[in-house]
C-alpha cells in the first residue's frame, strides 16, 4: 500500500509539473509582450515598434459623442504602421468628468470610456501602455493625492509626500487595484488578463525635489512595483520616467540638461527587479530653451546615447524613448524644423535598434481633427500633415523590416 501510495503521489507530481508548464506557455504565448534581456518578445518572436502618446483618450471617451475622435486617430495610426500608443488610466478629483473622484470613489461612466479604449485598441491590433497617475496637477495626479489625504486629516504639508506619507500611499494601491481588476463591460476580459495592454507605468515623469539623490523614488517604487506585480504577473511594468541621472553614478550627472538633478536616478530606479524596461523622454526645446536647433539636436543624441550604453551594459532591459517631440511654439519653428527633428530621432532610434538596446520611440502627441484645445503645442494630426505623417511611416516600415529580419534569424542571440 506505501508503495502504492508513493507512486500516485509521484504521478500528481508529474501532473502538477506538466500543468504548470502548460500554463508558463499559453502566457508566453497568448499575446502578452514579454522580456528577455533588452528586447521585448510577443509569441515568442523580437518585438520592435513605433508608436505614439494620446493621453487625452479616457476622457474624451468619456462622451459617447466624441468617441470616434479614439477610433479615427487607431485608424491613422494603422496606416502610419503605429503600433503601440501610450495613455492615461487616470483622471484624479475635479468633479464629474474625473474618472476616481475622490479616494476609492470611482465614476463608472468614465471607467467605461477607458473599457472603450482598451476595446478599439484591441480591435485596431494596437498595443496599450497604460500610466497609472501623474507626477503634475494635470487630471489630478499626485497633488491631488496629497490633497485628499490633508483633507482627512493626516500631517501633510508638500507634494512629495506622496511618496512616503501611509495614507496617500494607500489611496494610490487602491488605485491600482481597482484599474487592474477591472472587469471590462465591453471586452468581458479583466485588465489583468489583456494582452492588448502591453505595460503599466507606475506614475508620468516622477520628481522629487526634498531628496534629488533619489533614494526617496526608489523606495516609492520599490513598494508599489512589488504591490502591482502582487494582483498582475502578465503585464510588464515600468516607473514613467524621463532618464534623469542621480547618486548611483554621479559622473552620469553630465548628461542632465543643465547638469540639474530632478530626485530620480535611472541607474538605481530602472534595477528593481519588479521594473521590467527602462523609458526616458526629451524635450531638448523646453529643457534647453536658450540653444539653437543644432545644440538641442546634439544634447539629444547624447541623451540617447548615454542611455543605450546604460541600459545595455548595467540594467539589461529593454528601453523605450516614451516622450518626444517638437512645440510649435518654439521660437522659430515650422512644419520642416517638426520633420528634420523627428527625422533625426527616428535615424537614432532605428541606429540603435539594430544594436539590440532601444525597443521603439513614442512620439508626443497624436491628436484627431477638431482637437485644439488638447494641443499643448506638440500636437500632429496625422490627417492633416502629409510630410510628417511620411516620415512616421517610414520608421514604421523601418522598424517592422527589422522585426522581421531579427524573427527570421532562428539562431537569434540577445545581448550579444
Amino acid at each position: 500500500m506505501a508503495s502504492l501510495k508513493n507512486r500516485m503521489i509521484i504521478i500528481l507530481l508529474i501532473l502538477l509539473i506538466f500543468i504548470t508548464n502548460i500554463a508558463m506557455i499559453s502566457s508566453i504565448s497568448s499575446g502578452f509582450v514579454q522580456t528577455r534581456g533588452t528586447r521585448f518578445l510577443l509569441n515568442k518572436s523580437p518585438f520592435l515598434f513605433n508608436g505614439f502618446n494620446s493621453y487625452w483618450m479616457m476622457h474624451i471617451a468619456a462622451n459617447p459623442n466624441e468617441r470616434y475622435k479614439v477610433s479615427n486617430v487607431f485608424r491613422d495610426a494603422v496606416a502610419a504602421g503605429l503600433t503601440v500608443c501610450r495613455t492615461w488610466a487616470f483622471s484624479d478629483g475635479g468633479g464629474g468628468e474625473a474618472l476616481q473622484i475622490s479616494p476609492g470613489v470611482y465614476n463608472e461612466q468614465v471607467f467605461q470610456s477607458l473599457d472603450f479604449v482598451v476595446s478599439e485598441a484591441k480591435k485596431y491590433g494596437i498595443h496599450l501602455i497604460l500610466t497609472l497617475t501623474n507626477n503634475y496637477k494635470d487630471f489630478g495626479g499626485r497633488p491631488q493625492y496629497v490633497e485628499w489625504a490633508r483633507n482627512a486629516g493626516a500631517n501633510i504639508d508638500k507634494d512629495d509626500d506622496f511618496y512616503t506619507n501611509l495614507i496617500v500611499k494607500g489611496y494610490y494601491k487602491n488605485h491600482v487595484q481597482k484599474v487592474l481588476s477591472r472587469m471590462n463591460t465591453i471586452t468581458g476580459v479583466a485588465y489583468k488578463d489583456e494582452p492588448t495592454i502591453m505595460a503599466w507605468e507606475l506614475i508620468n515623469e516622477p520628481r522629487c525635489v526634498v531628496d534629488y539623490s533619489g533614494k526617496t523614488i526608489h523606495a516609492w517604487v520599490q513598494e508599489m512595483a512589488g504591490y502591482t506585480k502582487s494582483i498582475d504577473r502578465n503585464h510588464l511594468l515600468s516607473v514613467g520616467m524621463e532618464g534623469f541621472y542621480g547618486d548611483s553614478i554621479p559622473k552620469r550627472k553630465q548628461f542632465n540638461p543643465g547638469y540639474q538633478e530632478y530626485g530620480t536616478d535611472f541607474i538605481s530606479n530602472h534595477l528593481i527587479k519588479e521594473i521590467d524596461f527602462a523609458t526616458i523622454h526629451s524635450y531638448a526645446d523646453a529643457w534647453l530653451p536658450s540653444e539653437n536647433n543644432e545644440a538641442q539636436m546634439i544634447f539629444v543624441q547624447r541623451w540617447i546615447m548615454s542611455h543605450t550604453i546604460d541600459t545595455k551594459k548595467i540594467l539589461k532591459k529593454p528601453l523605450v524613448f516614451s516622450e518626444f517631440g517638437k512645440s510649435i511654439k518654439e521660437h522659430g519653428y515650422n512644419i520642416s524644423t517638426r520633420d528634420a527633428f523627428m527625422n533625426s530621432i527616428y535615424t537614432s532610434i532605428y541606429g540603435v535598434a539594430r544594436k539590440g538596446a532601444l525597443a521603439g520611440g513614442l512620439v508626443w502627441q497624436i491628436l484627431a481633427e477638431e482637437m485644439e484645445s488638447y494641443d499643448d503645442g506638440y500636437g500632429i494630426v496625422l490627417s492633416q500633415s502629409p510630410s510628417t505623417r511620411g516620415i512616421i511611416s517610414l520608421q514604421s516600415h523601418q522598424m517592422n523590416d527589422l522585426q522581421k529580419k531579427m524573427g527570421r534569424t532562428h539562431d537569434f542571440i540577445f545581448n550579444n
